[in-house]
């Protein structure tokens, strides 16, 4: 059985991991570096008002505040609801709002590890032509992107999408130390490059600003697509809750996709009728 990190580790790791000191956390914190030291130590036990604001300085995502709290000896501070439960009703119901606002254009709400929650019809027209296996059990979005049964095969620039992902993918990894994420990296990197080049290595240190962000030189990086109508181009945004308290939501985000050229605008049209 797997031992159970302690909270001194936890908070370590994560403080190494934003690239802080303890001096500069002690100092947000307004706490002193002896004590801070202490704590990772394993020397003095962390109230639980202090780990919350350690967990808001650190900008650690909720279910990791929850662990911390459990390893420091005390309950979780956030909920966690399945998005099906009247808890998140009106939240459920503003994601579908959103989504089928945005038809004719692609949006798909995903979770934490980008498996698919919700899609528009727009979307899901997109995702017509990819193997039923990869819609089944749980399909996962950057999966059915770059798997050569899913929509690999009608991207025109795959070389350049798959450096995309990929390495948004590491800088996501980088930020949350996510097992499964990893899993989902190793997986996504044996498929095989359209080109031949070797998949880059996955480094835990390569952090970015923006576990989202392009890695574009220009504005955005398009995504240009065959389809039945003609060659689309599309860029995406990413949406996602301002002040979430639960776990769930906070982990939450819709992906909307607009037209970057009148072609693709009157083509997704289109395909709609």
């Amino acid at each position: 059985m797997e031992r159970q990190a302690s909270v001194g580790s936890l908070l370590r790791d994560w403080r190494q991991r934003r690239r802080m000191s303890q001096l500069e956390l002690a100092i947000e914190a307004e706490v002193s570096t002896r004590h801070l030291s202490f704590v990772e130590t394993g020397r003095a036990r962390p109230s639980r008002s202090l780990l919350l604001h350690l967990g808001e300085l650190l900008e650690l995502p909720l279910r990791e505040r929850n662990r911390m709290l459990l390893a420091g000896g005390y309950s979780p501070e956030y909920p966690e609801h399945r998005l099906s439960e009247p808890a998140l009703a009106n939240a459920l119901d503003a994601v579908r709002r959103l989504l089928d606002a945005h038809d004719p254009y692609p949006a798909l709400a995903v979770d934490r590890h980008w498996n698919l929650l919700l899609a528009n019809p727009a979307a899901q027209r997109l995702m017509q032509g990819v193997a039923p296996e990869l819609l089944h059990p749980r399909p996962n979005v950057l999966r059915l992107t770059l798997h050569p049964d899913g929509l690999a095969s009608a991207i025109i620039d795959l070389d350049s999408w798959r450096r995309h992902l990929l390495a948004r993918l590491r800088r996501l990894l980088a930020q949350t130390d996510d097992p499964e994420l990893a899993a989902l990296h190793d997986e996504l990197s044996t498929y095989p490059p359209p080109s031949g080049e070797s998949p880059p290595a996955l480094d835990p240190a390569q952090i970015g600003p923006d576990p989202l962000a392009t890695p574009h030189p220009d504005i955005v990086l398009p995504l240009r697509l065959r389809s039945p109508a003609g060659e689309l181009a599309l860029f995406a945004t990413l949406t996602v809750f301002g002040t979430p308290t639960d776990i769930t939501l906070s982990e939450l985000a819709i992906e909307s996709f607009f037209p970057a050229d009148p072609e693709t605008a009157e083509r997704l049209r289109q395909l709609a009728r």
